[in-house]
């Protein structure tokens, strides 16, 4: 029964393994678990955790920063023109932007850029404080952003703005030039973070975007926490680029090596003036010219026939209808058989079917045609001409270039966002264009920090997570149940195991024989009766000899009685005391017995 017990539970154990390694989303809501406990709690969206906030100062380095914590807009621009390739009635942007502090876990003093409108057009923008030419230092740029109602579909991504002779950004909108686009957007469950940059052909002069591949890591959680998040991008001049969020790289690679489509073209190309020969044979295999239709192939014979066997079940009713008209069904009181036309019941199963193997008119089944073979074809065989696929001869191309140095892109002159949200309430803050890493994680610390501590302090303990977690996936339930009761069931099977009740011990409370111990006990003693037996009667044989031989003993002793007068008395004395103790033996065991000739045979033998 213990080992029953024993596989039951190490069964729980395995399918509670197998559950929790084959999700990985529940891995990801694990690492958030993981983080600082607290019995903090949030009231009335409110930080219970207060911190001491002081606004970042800027560095002089700096291309572009802004906190926004002087509480409104200055320095930015709003667009007032219409995207293009869009519905007159969305195509304006006319979104609305805000600068307010957070709805949950504030920062007393910290404001932020927010997106207030639901399925609009947004877009603003700012000039650098200089731009930025790509010659030899890094490009870092960074934000924060937070979907404090989480995301439906929109994005919250930035463009730096390319600097050119044109730019207006009251007039900034989707067609807009730009160098890069870096930032998150989610639509539907595809939740990506981009990074695009726009390379212009040498050759041609004309610009085409290239796309980052997209990072490994699962990036729900950012989009549904409803936490301030740092996005952040680093691109070197060695073509060199990591993508961050929150001081983690998700996805790192090379300008030349990781971006689709690449950025130098392929040095041949196929030759489009090229065509295939006409007598050119890809054919792998052909049909072989030599096969002929067996004579006894019917190409006409159906695929099914009608069952020769088949034989109508008794009690077929072939007069009454599968279906009649229901006897209770009332022609309603507006119907008007002019403009409805002539009412009938509607149908219902007859009755009468129910019982009987079936109604209406018989008909035999169909059964597959053992002398169906289909239409006649050749089998294939190898083609003795076959030259293979055709492929067009390759040339050089003339568009070729080689760019060794994407990174030294179009100068940068301005900051962008230019969004479209089915979700409002997204906040932005904290945005900063720099070449120094030291510079941008300085600037992390004194803003997004802050932010990340009271969000950490403030959220709910380990078992408010679990619940959460289980009511977002329910089959969670199942794992914290195995997870509570496995350890306890196996502390009470190896600890504690079921009493056997232990016979000896109790025969031990008794003077009763175990049942075992007698019949050993009752087999030994039956081993001595046979032996016992078997050397009586050897010993009464030996007895009856001796008894002869004594008695000729004794008429030589008669004969020298005179000469040994003293030792006869004494073994007249002694013959007397051994005849009155076989006396008693023969009155204790019985005359005859085997016990009794043992005993007088050792009296004889001692005398």
């Amino acid at each position: 029964m213990r080992l029953k017990w024993e596989q039951f539970f190490l069964g729980l154990l395995l399918i509670a393994a197998v559950v929790w390694a084959e999700n990985d989303d529940y891995e990801a809501e694990v690492d958030v678990l993981e983080e600082t406990n607290t019995d903090s709690k949030t009231k009335d969206n409110k930080s219970t955790f207060q911190v001491t906030y002081k606004t970042p100062v800027t560095s002089e380095e700096a291309y572009f920063a802004d906190t926004f914590d002087r509480g409104n807009l200055d320095g930015w621009v709003l667009s007032k023109t219409k995207k293009d390739d869009a519905d007159e009635d969305i195509a304006k942007y006319d979104g609305k932007w805000a600068v307010e502090e957070l709805m949950e876990n504030k920062v007393p003093g910290d404001k932020g850029l927010v997106l207030k409108s639901k399925a609009k057009h947004h877009a603003i923008s700012a000039l650098l404080k200089k731009p930025f030419v790509f010659k030899g230092e890094p490009l870092i740029v960074q934000y924060e952003v937070n979907f404090q109602n989480g995301i439906d579909c929109g994005g919250a991504y930035l463009k730096l703005l390319s600097h050119t002779e044109d730019l207006k950004l009251e007039e900034f909108f989707d067609k807009t030039p730009y160098s890069i686009m870096f930032g998150p957007d989610k639509c539907g469950e595809d939740y990506k973070l981009h990074f695009i940059f726009r390379h212009q052909n040498p050759i041609t002069g004309e610009y085409e975007e290239k796309h980052a591949k997209r990072p490994d890591i699962d990036l729900k959680k950012f989009y549904t926490d409803k936490i301030t998040h740092l996005y952040t991008l680093v691109l070197n001049p060695d073509n060199s680029f990591e993508m961050l969020i929150d001081q983690t790289v998700v996805s790192k690679g090379n300008l030349l090596e990781d971006m689709t489509p690449p950025i130098n073209p392929p040095n041949e190309i196929d030759d489009p003036n090229d065509s295939k020969p006409e007598d050119w044979d890809e054919k792998l295999k052909i049909p072989d010219p030599d096969a002929l239709k067996p004579e006894d192939w019917d190409e006409d014979a159906p695929a099914k026939i009608i069952d020769p066997d088949a034989v109508k079940p008794e009690g077929w009713l072939h007069d009454e209808a599968e279906y009649i008209s229901d006897p209770s069904a009332e022609k309603p009181e507006d119907w008007d058989e002019e403009m409805d036309g002539e009412w009938e019941a509607p149908q219902i199963p007859n009755p009468k079917c129910e019982t009987a193997p079936g109604c209406g008119v018989w008909e035999p089944p169909m059964m597959s045609n053992p002398k169906y073979k289909g239409k006649w074809k050749s089998p294939m065989i190898e083609n003795p001409n076959y030259q293979g696929v055709w492929n067009p001869r390759k040339i050089q191309n003339p568009n070729y270039f080689e760019d060794l140095q994407p990174y030294k892109m179009t100068p940068i002159i301005a900051i962008g966002l230019e969004l479209w949200s089915m979700t409002s309430d997204i906040l932005f803050d904290n945005f900063i264009i720099c070449a120094e890493r030291k510079v941008s994680d300085q600037w992390a610390a004194d803003g997004w920090g802050l932010k990340k501590l009271v969000a950490t302090a403030n959220e709910p303990g380990v078992l408010g997570q679990l619940t959460t977690a289980a009511e977002e996936r329910p089959w969670l339930w199942i794992i914290y149940i195995l997870t509570a009761v496995l350890p306890l069931g196996l502390i009470v099977l190896f600890c504690w195991p079921s009493k056997k009740s232990d016979d000896a011990a109790e025969y031990k409370k008794t003077d009763a024989m175990q049942p075992d111990v007698r019949e050993d006990q009752e087999d030994e003693e039956q081993e001595e009766v046979m032996d016992e037996k078997k050397e009586c009667n050897d010993l009464t044989k030996e007895a009856d000899d001796d008894e002869n031989i004594g008695e000729g003993s004794q008429e030589d002793d008669d004969e020298e009685e005179e000469e040994e007068e003293e030792d006869d008395e004494e073994a007249n004395k002694s013959k007397s005391a051994s005849e009155d103790e076989m006396k008693e033996a023969d009155e204790g065991a019985g005359s005859g017995d085997c016990s009794t000739k043992l005993i007088r045979k050792k009296k004889v033998r001692k005398e």
